[in-house]
């Protein structure tokens, strides 16, 4: 038996807040399919030179009464990133919580604005622990 990844899917609320977040995080779009008689988009995005590994962005037009509202139950999605101190902030600067800072030089997480998990991690080896990160609580549960 042959596997291959394809993508994580994740239900949103706000199509163009969500974009927007992952476009924060440095992901492009890479494809977007609107269906009409079915009332829902597909926004594919992933980072420049992973078009292979995509999150798929689903908006139900029509909401999605009825499904947990919490995104909590699907996990987290991952990332490696070069330097995870500068991205935290560019991330803190736009408007987004950290709910775990970096203090470690090596990991933190961040919500999407429908409540998705997003893991960061430090690429190579951790950081220096350095300050404001070194001191900061965690804002929330990751």
């Amino acid at each position: 038996m042959t596997l291959k990844y394809l993508h994580t899917m994740v239900r949103v609320k706000d199509l163009e807040k969500s974009i927007a977040f992952y476009e924060l995080l440095g992901l492009k779009q890479t494809r977007r399919m609107d269906s009409e008689s079915g009332r829902f988009s597909l926004v594919f995005m992933a980072p420049p030179g992973q078009e292979e590994c995509p999150v798929e962005l689903t908006y139900n037009w029509d909401g999605d009464e009825g499904l947990p509202s919490d995104s909590r139950h699907f996990g987290h999605l991952a990332y490696r990133v070069g330097n995870i101190y500068e991205v935290c902030q560019h991330l803190m600067d736009n408007g987004v919580t950290i709910n775990r800072p970096p203090r470690d030089g090596h990991m933190a997480f961040v919500r999407s604005p429908d409540n998705v998990s997003i893991e960061l991690l430090q690429e190579g080896d951790h950081l220096a622990p350095a300050e404001p990160w070194a001191s900061m609580e965690n804002t929330g549960h990751w």
